[in-house]
């Protein structure tokens, strides 16, 4: 499966977020990753809805917005409007037929569905939704905060939903050169990574590297 890199905005300059976006774009970033926090599910505040549709404005890349919110259901129409290409929602937020009946609606309109879970939830947790999803998220740190190290028991979480998931398997937190062939490996083929490219001296080379690392 191609190794898809998509750069996560929460580690980007917002100052000059515009800049940062088109950087990674010229850089070869596949999608952008976009953290939704509500200070409840996570112990962070980030941005919602209308900076998403700002985003939509600068860039063609597919947009991943991550839900890292409570009740992810009542606020998914909205950034949907504002230009979502691809929908996560958390395991530990969603029920197993709310997700089912969203995934159907999303799907109608062209939008993919991913499903979450941070490191301490089982995969058990996620096999009865996978016929759902189009893509998989393993958490590889708990979630939150930019910037943190890398969790290894991703790994094996990865290498065990590869035997039973075909889709998409994404990995989110603390990756770099160091891990990335680890996770690539075990059988992930999106890399979401905010620090390494984003505090780079050269976004395109550590694009590069996290891409080559096979």
């Amino acid at each position: 499966m191609k190794i898809q890199i998509a750069p996560s905005i929460l580690s980007a300059d917002f100052s000059c977020l515009r800049d940062e976006i088109r950087k990674v774009a010229i850089a070869g970033a596949d999608m952008l990753h976009i953290d939704v926090m509500d200070g409840h599910f996570v112990p962070n505040i980030t941005i919602g809805p209308a900076v998403v549709k700002d985003i939509r404005k600068v860039t063609k890349l597919p947009l991943d917005v991550h839900l890292m919110i409570e009740n992810p259901q009542d606020y998914v129409d909205s950034f949907v409007k504002a230009g979502a290409d691809m929908i996560t929602f958390h395991i530990e937020t969603i029920s197993a037929p709310k997700l089912r009946a969203l995934s159907s609606k999303l799907k109608a309109k062209g939008i993919k569905v991913g499903i979450s879970l941070n490191p301490p939830t089982p995969l058990a947790k996620v096999k009865s939704v996978l016929k759902f999803v189009d893509f998989v998220l393993v958490m590889s740190v708990n979630p939150g905060f930019g910037g943190q190290e890398f969790i290894p028991s991703a790994i094996p979480k990865i290498k065990k939903l590869r035997a039973i998931f075909k889709g998409d398997i994404a990995v989110d937190g603390g990756i770099n050169e160091v891990n990335a062939g680890k996770v690539i490996q075990a059988g992930a083929n999106i890399l979401a990574a905010g620090s390494y490219i984003f505090k780079s001296n050269n976004c395109k080379e550590a694009i590069r590297r996290l891409r080559c690392q096979i």
